[in-house]
């Protein structure tokens, strides 16, 4: 079947979002299924001799995932059909498009420290200059969700963190494209370090804009001032989405900052608890734009990122004393974006569980 009889013949759709054991996800050769837009898979002994490139479905993340190897299936109601563009894998129905981009982050031979561009600030301009350029050919304009793997995103180099060198280069393509004048517009992002020598970005977008929130006890991120880089990072607190009736929620990396300063350092409970407080505000605006009592703390899924493996049974504690246990919390080790940061949430909400 054409894309162009899917995009015409396919009408409403619905965003689903479910997890399995990645075992049994793969034998059943979910991606075979005409409504999956893709699996993501974290690092385990299983997915460790599964090329991504094999299925542009397989969005593999280089992170371990800790307890179950469980995988996320991101599907919708509508047909899906698979494509690539230059170092895109994507699958993406007449709404949707979920995608994955891979990068090898490489200097020349006499690396030094003023090669310029950094290494890393290239491959994040160009990852983004990928993504913007397919949305725009594919009509599927608006970027609602990224998550961002970098490698030793607290390292130095060139002068500069690693972290820092990204933002500059993400920005960069943002300007380029024209997608900083509206602050509406930002989507909802994460960004954490890994071991990998990728950068690798995936990334949700569609036909349907996303309204970009903030967090009253946040200054927002794309304001911070210049003593947390020359360019801040490009992203909103959250995004949500009306998608043919569909309240969906997106909430982007969160963790213990007020106005913009870090909290509780030191503290991997004080700091759990701030990161709850902080979606609990953003969950807030998302319920005052929707006009309705949508979304609670329960009713979300969350993905944790911890710094620490000695912490992590204290951040579980913690989440089971301020979230239903019944709630689906995937948990994952990785370098936070600012080194004194031992936690970070995110959570996405109002999607169909199949």
């Amino acid at each position: 079947m054409r894309l162009d009889d899917i995009m015409t013949t396919d009408t409403g759709t619905r965003l689903t979002l479910t997890y399995a054991p990645a075992a049994e996800a793969l034998n059943n050769d979910a991606l075979r299924t005409e409504n999956i837009l893709g699996i993501v898979l974290f690092d385990s002994p299983l997915s460790a001799g599964i090329d991504a490139d094999q299925s542009s479905g397989i969005l593999k993340t280089p992170l371990s995932i800790y307890g179950s190897d469980v995988c996320e299936i991101w599907g919708t109601t509508q047909t899906v059909v698979p494509g690539h563009y230059l170092d895109i894998r994507y699958r993406r129905s007449a709404t949707l498009t979920l995608g994955s981009i891979t990068l090898a982050i490489t200097s020349p031979t006499d690396d030094g420290d003023n090669i310029s561009p950094p290494p890393i600030q290239s491959c994040a301009q160009e990852a983004y200059q990928q993504i913007f350029n397919l949305l725009q050919q594919s009509g599927h304009l608006h970027l609602l969700r990224v998550w961002n793997f970098l490698p030793d995103i607290n390292r130095s180099t060139h002068g500069l963190e690693h972290y820092r060198q990204f933002n500059i280069g993400r920005q960069s393509s943002f300007i380029a494209h024209n997608r900083l004048t509206e602050e509406s517009s930002i989507p909802a992002a994460s960004a954490v370090g890994t071991s990998s020598a990728n950068l690798v970005v995936h990334f949700l977008a569609g036909r349907h804009k996303s309204v970009a929130l903030e967090n009253p006890r946040q200054i927002s991120a794309y304001r911070y001032p210049k003593e947390y880089g020359p360019c801040s990072p490009t992203f909103s607190r959250g995004g949500w989405l009306n998608l043919d009736q569909q309240h969906a929620l997106f909430i982007s990396g969160t963790a213990s900052i007020v106005g913009h300063d870090t909290l509780h350092i030191g503290d991997v409970a004080a700091q759990t608890q701030e990161s709850i407080r902080n979606i609990s505000a953003v969950i807030d605006e998302a319920n005052r734009v929707a006009g309705h009592h949508l979304h609670t703390l329960n009713t979300l899924n969350y993905r944790v990122y911890f710094r620490n493996i000695a912490d992590l049974s204290i951040i579980q504690t913690e989440l089971n004393r301020l979230i239903a246990p019944a709630t689906k919390t995937l948990y994952t080790q990785a370098d936070i974006c600012r080194s004194e940061l031992l936690v970070e949430i995110e959570a996405t909400g109002g999607v169909v569980h199949l």
